[in-house]
């Protein structure tokens, strides 16, 4: 397999926060499923997957926030579900394996993502 993106991201915790309560409805804009719910910190760094993913991807016009979801695997590692919007840039780049990192710390999230063809 050859690599066919690679996107990183980092956000501010308390940046990130202020955003949040400054703006109702934000994380129902942002996130979807379990996503919603869980910890600033947590938000944060799947926000930074989000992003990450669609730099991988070439940053595409018209990706959906709601068509990349992080969900946690039962030993906790993340991954994407991805639909919509993200799945067709995906397929269009002939992506078979997306890899994702997490992490949050010292007041900056992160994530980095790896597309495999």
């Amino acid at each position: 397999m050859a690599i066919l993106g690679v996107g990183i991201d980092v956000c501010d915790l308390d940046r990130f926060a202020a955003s949040l309560s400054r703006t109702p409805g934000l994380v129902e804009r942002l996130f979807v499923g379990d996503e919603v719910g869980r910890p600033v910190a947590s938000l944060a760094a799947r926000f930074a997957a989000k992003e990450a993913l669609a730099k991988a991807l070439g940053a595409p016009v018209g990706l959906a926030w709601h068509d990349a979801e992080v969900v946690s695997e039962s030993t906790g590692r993340p991954r994407f579900v991805l639909r919509g919007t993200v799945a067709a840039s995906a397929q269009q780049l002939g992506v078979v394996s997306v890899h994702l990192s997490l992490s949050h710390d010292a007041g900056v999230a992160s994530a980095m993502v790896v597309l495999e063809g």
